[in-house]
């Protein structure tokens, strides 16, 4: 009769031992999926950014020529990119990014006093590819922000916010646009 008891005792801890052990593997695989989903979002953005910043000198080449009084904002221009391409995190890559889209907006903006270069098929052509790019990075920014804030939201609900400190597991940056970089670079011919 005793070893009756016990083994009901025991039985019932073990069954709800299991269940937790169950019930943190099923957290921590959520929480997986969800980082997961937030790496894949950000390297969504950096292949837009790096195509963004492939056409930049090819569009600096293309203004060259054509704006021989115009060396510091092609300077500022190609400044901004490299520092773009060295961000290191999502902070610095916003920063970054917003400094570039106002020197690019620059760069459009005194092309517009020379004509022989609006008409410029290879301007144009990058002109139209760079807008594109804009487009897509800006779909990108919002499903990784979306992303972010799935995985943000799921590590600090209870009971897994215990398991996501145990784990290591830390909330992640949005990447965040200033206000005035938020609308497409736009030239008009």
């Amino acid at each position: 009769m005793e070893f009756g008891l016990l083994f009901a005792c025991c039985g019932g801890a073990g069954i709800l031992v299991l269940l937790l052990v169950v019930a943190v593997i099923v957290l921590y695989n959520r929480l997986i999926v969800l980082r997961n989903r937030v790496d894949n979002a950000w390297s969504q953005i950096d292949v837009q950014l790096r195509r963004r910043y492939d056409l930049i000198p090819n569009l600096v080449e293309t203004v060259k020529g054509y704006m021989t009084h115009e060396a510091e904002t092609l300077q500022k221009v190609t400044q901004a990119r490299n520092m773009a391409i060295n961000a290191g995190t999502v902070k610095e890559q916003g920063a970054a990014e917003n400094m570039l889209t106002s020197t690019l907006k620059s760069l459009f903006a005194v092309a517009e006093a020379y004509p022989d270069l609006k008409a410029n098929q290879n301007f144009m052509m990058l002109q139209e590819e760079l807008s594109g790019t804009e487009s897509k990075i800006a779909y990108a920014r919002q499903f990784y922000n979306d992303s972010v804030m799935s995985f943000n939201t799921a590590i600090q609900k209870f009971p897994a916010n215990i398991i996501a400190g145990i784990l290591g597991f830390s909330q992640r940056d949005y990447f965040e646009i200033e206000v005035e970089a938020r609308e497409a670079v736009q030239v008009k011919f």
